[in-house]
């Protein structure tokens, strides 16, 4: 089986093709298939699973703060259900900002990004930390960190080739980490038996347990 390491970088590769595809370009600037963003602002928000990696790398780490990991990095979010939340329009706001650059500089930065982390994240220690920018003082495994990237990948690709109206999937690997991550992140957030009753008993899945973002 593929480091995570690996997994992540195939799925990066995965983001780049589709972000410069020529439908991409040509649907800039329409409606995509989440409500209020172009398909630029999803495809920047796409992206942002490659660049933020980079920043985040950059970032002061003390090696000190408290150390979280994947699953409650994405249980204790609030608002992923609805557009209106501080959650949601910062990532429609970010995205517009990032997709302001346009298509040809997206493509390039994101190009650029790539080349770097493919020789940088297989040299960091198995240690290594970054640092949780929206929870000052918390840190998270640079492996972990990446496998919240393959779930923004993951659905985001799904999303994007939607709205393109192409046939285009992230690869398996990264479906499987994400898709295990959220199941994680379900069962840390709502407990084992809301989510046993989310997949057995639907009738009495009151919480709808198995919804993450």
């Amino acid at each position: 089986m593929s480091s995570i390491r690996d997994v992540y970088l195939t799925a990066a590769e995965s983001t780049l093709a589709l972000i410069e595809h020529d439908r991409t370009a040509e649907l800039w600037h329409e409606a995509s298939a989440l409500e209020g963003m172009s398909v630029g602002s999803l495809a920047a928000h796409l992206a942002r699973s490659v660049l933020q990696v980079k920043w985040f790398l950059d970032g002061r780490v003390t090696g000190e703060g408290y150390l979280v990991t994947a699953a409650s990095y994405y249980a204790r979010l609030e608002g992923t259900a609805s557009r209106a939340s501080a959650l949601n329009q910062g990532v429609e706001q970010r995205s517009r900002e990032t997709a302001a650059q346009g298509w040809e500089a997206l493509v390039e930065v994101t190009r650029s990004t790539l080349t770097e982390l493919r020789s940088r994240i297989p040299a960091e220690p198995t240690e290594r930390r970054v640092a949780v920018a929206h929870c000052p003082g918390e840190e998270l495994l640079l492996d972990d960190y990446l496998r919240t990237r393959l779930v923004e990948i993951a659905v985001h690709i799904e999303d994007l080739s939607l709205s393109l109206g192409i046939s285009f999937e992230a690869p398996s690997e990264a479906i499987t980490a994400a898709t295990e991550l959220l199941f994680a992140a379900a069962r840390e957030r709502n407990g084992d038996r809301a989510v046993l009753q989310a997949m057995s008993r639907r009738e009495r899945d009151i919480t709808d347990a198995l919804r993450v973002l």
